[in-house]
């Protein structure tokens, strides 16, 4: 694969044989960032897939400690009508019930995020086919399944961020945007170890083959992981 000149140039002096704590590969995510945006820094994991469990299978959502914000994000809510005001009073985009099922099956899918309560996921099941090639299919697992509306659409419009594994085993994270201070983007890295621990039932070195930083437009850098103290 050839590589532009802004990587090139930013990697010219950089070891690629190394790896980096996470406070030193955060601080180096940021010199080598050449994005003309404020980037993001990603966490990338790939995993030790357990041989009774499909990659598919593993996913789960993470509120980060320090959150740079996520404004842009919107968010439906499939709930009976009674809830609709609630909804939009937390910040939904999307409201009503049926009137979402008729656009997703006409092709109109224009919302980050899908929340549902228990009550309506036997009537919106015929979205599988709409929503789940695209991880929108509302999931206990994420939260996203959940009779407290308001809460769950507060988190997802501050950030709160799904994740799933791929069928070759990697599962990619945001630690939020490059211009947070260095010690807020470590804690929010630690964060995603934490939360990955939890949806696997095993501890970093049992769980993790191998871990990456990058930012958004720019080199990776192999991760040597100790936690915290």
């Amino acid at each position: 694969m050839k590589r532009g000149k802004k990587y090139t140039k930013v990697v010219k002096n950089l070891d690629r044989t190394v790896a980096y704590t996470v406070e030193s590969a955060v601080k180096e995510a940021k010199k080598t960032s050449y994005s003309s945006f404020v980037g993001t820094l990603e966490v990338h994991f790939d995993i030790k897939i357990p041989k009774d469990k499909d990659p598919k299978s593993i996913k789960g959502a993470l509120a980060l400690p320090h959150s740079s914000g996520s404004k842009n994000v919107k968010v439906a809510v499939f709930a009976t009508p009674d809830m609709d005001k609630i909804a939009t009073d937390a910040g939904a985009d999307f409201v009503g019930l049926d009137s979402l099922i008729k656009d997703i099956k006409a092709g109109k899918i224009e919302f980050d995020v899908a929340i549902a309560t228990p009550s309506v996921m036997p009537k919106i099941a015929i979205l599988g086919k709409e929503l789940g090639p695209k991880g929108l299919m509302p999931n206990p697992k994420n939260g996203t399944v959940t009779d407290d509306i308001a809460q769950a659409v507060s988190e997802y419009k501050k950030g709160k961020q799904t994740f799933a594994c791929d069928t070759s085993g990697v599962i990619h994270m945001t630690a939020g945007k490059l211009d947070l201070d260095d010690e807020k983007l470590v804690e929010n890295v630690h964060a995603c170890v934490i939360a990955l621990e939890e949806v696997l039932g095993k501890v970093y070195t049992q769980a993790i083959d191998r871990m990456h930083l990058a930012p958004t437009m720019g080199p990776s850098f192999k991760i040597e992981y100790s936690k915290p103290e």
